[in-house]
Formats: structure tokens, sequence, C-alpha cells
């Protein structure tokens, strides 16, 4: 192709979704997407599962922006301009129809991301994108009019540039952008599973507590919701959300941390010792190990009963008042202490990005470059697990489209 009149930096889905809206905005512009590794989309592939949580079904902007730990005041404003209902007609009328589970995710009807991908594909493809795999882009400088970047393929050049690359793990990986002048908040993991390396805990690897109360001990931290446990430690919507909103905050503590976590988040110390006083009477007769009042997993229940040396065989009646209190405690406040980490790759999201008062939220145009523009997780913006990060890959994407768009329709009309 002729010198594109935009370049994309990123074949995500924000760099995609810009590519798809600006080649439909602006009718003959030439585009082309470089992306670094060898496919596209691949965040899309793998999110949810492999089904792809598109968006979430909030329609409140005010409480849409409460799940983004970093850039909430930015994010009031770009999503008047392009929100879940925007996302979910866009990608109806594209052939992907969407439902909502029970706790707000979003998904398409086929559970399968490929459909998301698909039609993604169809819209670039329709307007004839052009795209670079495994090109990686050193440097941009501005010449006049036109950006010239360096890649690993060799140089090119674009009236319009969009980074739309995604996070990055080291403050290093930067250099290119800050070249610019740009300034970034220094990325840190967000989105991660506490390792417990040695807790028996970890033999129940597999098994799902539904509601619980995991809080970080020491700390404001405490978030509510499924905790899953996994064979390296806790997982699940509350330890993601948890690790989302203290990013930093257990970074600084190089990941060494106690967490206190309710199993049975409606009772506290107070209220379960009472309960207990009900059940002794009302279920004096059977064993303890077959008669769960709490409604939790069998195997899990056993585990509580071993940590608080309740031997199986006794009887509601005859369970002491020291290995009592210390159940009720294990129910209520167990303590656990967390030595590390786990990242998925695919799905890595980083706390930090360009610093977002250098970016006009009503074109996502670089404040310090003209015809600069970014999207997606380069920007310090993030959200927590459930939809929010790709509505704001989503929106983030309209907008800077929407503006390259304007901008070249206005240049074609003045020739």
């Amino acid at each position: 192709m002729q010198h594109p009149d935009l370049i994309i930096i990123g074949g995500g889905a924000a760099g995609c979704f810009t590519a798809a809206n600006a080649a439909s905005m602006a009718p003959g512009i030439r585009i082309l997407v470089l992306e670094k590794s060898h496919r596209l989309l691949s965040k899309v592939k793998v999110s949810g599962g492999g089904r792809c949580n598109l968006t979430h079904n909030l329609t409140s902007i005010s409480e849409m922006v409460k799940r983004y730990p970093r850039g909430e005041k930015f994010l009031k404003k770009t999503f008047h301009q392009f929100f879940t209902k925007d996302t979910i007609a866009w990608f109806e009328s594209r052939g992907v129809p969407i439902k909502a589970e029970a706790d707000g995710r979003m998904f398409p009807v086929s559970d399968d991301s490929q459909s998301v991908i698909e039609a993604l594909m169809r819209e670039v493809n329709k307007y004839s994108v052009h795209f670079r795999l495994s090109c990686a882009v050193q440097s941009i400088v501005k010449q006049a009019d036109l950006f010239e970047l360096e890649t690993s393929t060799g140089k090119v050049y674009a009236k319009h540039v969009v980074i739309a690359c995604g996070g990055f793990a080291k403050a290093e990986q930067f250099n290119w952008i800050s070249a610019l002048g740009h300034s970034f908040s220094s990325p840190v993991p967000s989105l991660f599973t506490f390792n417990m390396p040695g807790n028996s805990i970890r033999d129940l690897m597999g098994i799902s507590i539904p509601d619980a109360q995991v809080k970080i001990a020491g700390t404001k931290l405490v978030e509510k919701g499924a905790v899953l446990i996994t064979h390296w430690g806790l997982s699940g919507p509350a330890v993601l959300k948890l690790s989302a909103w203290g990013a930093r905050e257990l970074e600084e503590k190089q990941y060494q941390f106690a967490v206190l976590i309710n199993w049975v988040p409606d009772y506290n110390e107070h209220s379960l010792k009472e309960k207990f006083r009900e059940w002794r009477f009302a279920l004096a007769a059977q064993k303890i190990v077959n008669r769960n009042p709490l409604g939790l997993p069998q195997r899990f229940w056993e585990y509580l009963l071993l940590q608080s040396d309740i031997h199986p065989d006794t009887r509601w009646a005859d369970l002491p008042a020291k290995a009592q209190n210390l159940l009720i405690k294990n129910c209520t406040a167990q303590e656990h202490a967390v030595k590390g980490k786990t990242t998925f790759k695919e799905e890595f999201v980083t706390a930090g990005g360009i610093d977002l008062a250098e970016i006009d939220p009503n074109t996502m145009m670089s404040r310090i470059v003209p015809d600069l523009y970014f999207a997606g997780e380069i920007m310090d913006v993030d959200g927590i697990t459930g939809g929010f990060n790709f509505q704001h890959a989503w929106t983030s994407g309209f907008i800077a489209a929407k503006a390259v768009a304007t901008s070249f329709n206005a240049l074609k009309s003045s020739e």
C-alpha cells in the first residue's frame, strides 16, 4: 500500500476496534495495523475462559466508573461518548448477539470468543485494513506533518498514529513513547491470584466458595465475592478484585502479606457464636461432619473441622467450647499467609500507563503531540474483572477512531 493515513500500533481489542471504526467512518482512509506478536486479538481469544467477557450490563456511568481502581474521572467523560449499550449494539448489529449473566458479565450467546474475533475481522477486512504481524515499533519521530516509525521490519510513515499496544510490564518498555514527551505511571501487576506455598488449603483445589469476604490484614483493602481454591492458593472474583484495588500497595509489600477470610460473610464472630448455641441443641445427636448448617461445600467443611481440631465423629452436643470457638474463628476470620502472586500471560493486566492529564478524553489525542492518539490499556486506566477493561478498550478505540476520521474527512474535503 501507499503511505498509510493512519498507523495503529497494536492488534488487540483496542487496536482492531479503532481500525474497524475509523475505516467505516472515513471512506478511503488507508490503515495499517502493526502487531509485535504473530497473532491478532490474543486477549480476546482467551478472555472469560475462551468465552470473551465483552462488557458489563451496568447502565449507569456513575456506577460503572466505580469499577475502575484507576481512571474514574477520565472515564466519566469518555463513557458519555460510547458506553456499554453502544458496545452491545455494535456487536449485535454485526451478528454477535450478547447475553448477560447473573453477575452482570456479558458474553456472546455463542459462549465462544471466536465469534467476537470473526466479527471484528469481517469488519476490518470489509474496508481492506492492512496488518503487519511480528512487527515491533522501536521509535516514533514527528517530522513536519508525518510520523516516522522505526520498526523491526523497517520504517513506515503516516499522518495519524494511534498507540493501542496494551499494557507494559516494565517501565523501560515506555521509552519509545516517553521520548515523545509523554510521562507515565510505572506499571505494576493487577488482577493476579494469591500464592500460598505449603498451605494445606491447596489440597482442596477446584472448590469454589460462592460468597466470601477477603481482607488484606493491616489495610483497608477488602472485597466480597466468589473465592476459588487452586493448586497454588486463592483466586476467583473476590481475590482478583482485591488485587486490582491493592495493586500498588501489594507491590510495595513485595506480595508478602496476610489475608483474613470470612467464608460466611452473613455472619461475624459474635453472630455465628449465637447460631452455634442454637445448633448445639437443635442438632445435638448428629455428627458435626454430617450436618453442615452453613451450606459450605462438604470437603471444605471437613477441612475447617480438621483445622479446628474437631474429630469428624464429634456430635454437635459434645463440641468442646475451645474447638467451637476455633471453628467459628476459622469460619469468619481465617488467616492465611500469602507469599507471591500468579499472573496469566495472555490475560495480564497492568496498573499504570500514560498519564491521563496528557490525553484529551474527547478525542483520545495527545495534548503534547498533535495527531498522536491513545486507546486501551496503554493508558493509566484499569478495571476490576468483569468486562470493564474491554469496555475501556472499545470506548477509547471508538473515540480515537472518530477523531481520526473527522480529521481525515476534513483534509479530504479541503483538497
